[in-house]
């Protein structure tokens, strides 16, 4: 099976919920398990919430969401325009955040690295950030 989708939403907090759903609704013909269903659905809501709070810091701006699936591989890259983040290594650490007035806890790129197969971050301050993950979909009935 091989499909592909792309989205392009506003970057709302309220789209959130939405772009996970239309993720796993993409998903679903490859007949993953309901545990493989939520981790790509948390995985994507961390991006997704990443790009709104910290891309564009709640102010205007679109998020990109594109999906393929290759076979039983799913492939996402979710883009922003946004603020961008000045070093990705850094961002990438558990408990690391920039946003120290809010409760955030700093692990939005750690739960993405643990509910996916392969994470890969690029950003370039004042330009955006993009997103890649990857996830197996082959559900083996136990």
């Amino acid at each position: 099976m091989n499909n592909r989708m792309y989205l392009k939403i506003k970057a709302l907090p309220e789209n959130v919920g939405f772009i996970r759903n239309v993720i796993a609704a993409f998903c679903v013909p490859a007949d993953p398990s309901i545990e493989t269903l939520n981790d790509i659905k948390t995985a994507v809501s961390e991006a997704v919430t990443n790009a709104v709070v910290h891309g564009y810091k709640r102010s205007e701006g679109d998020i990109s969401v594109e999906a393929e699936l290759i076979d039983t591989k799913l492939y996402i890259k979710i883009s922003d325009s946004g603020a961008g983040i000045e070093n990705v290594e850094k961002a990438m650490e558990d408990f690391f955040t920039t946003d120290v007035e809010e409760e955030r806890s700093g692990l939005g790129f750690t739960i993405m690295r643990t509910y996916m197969d392969t994470l890969k971050v690029e950003s370039k301050v004042g330009a955006g950030t993009t997103v890649y993950m990857t996830k197996e979909l082959l559900h083996v009935d136990r």
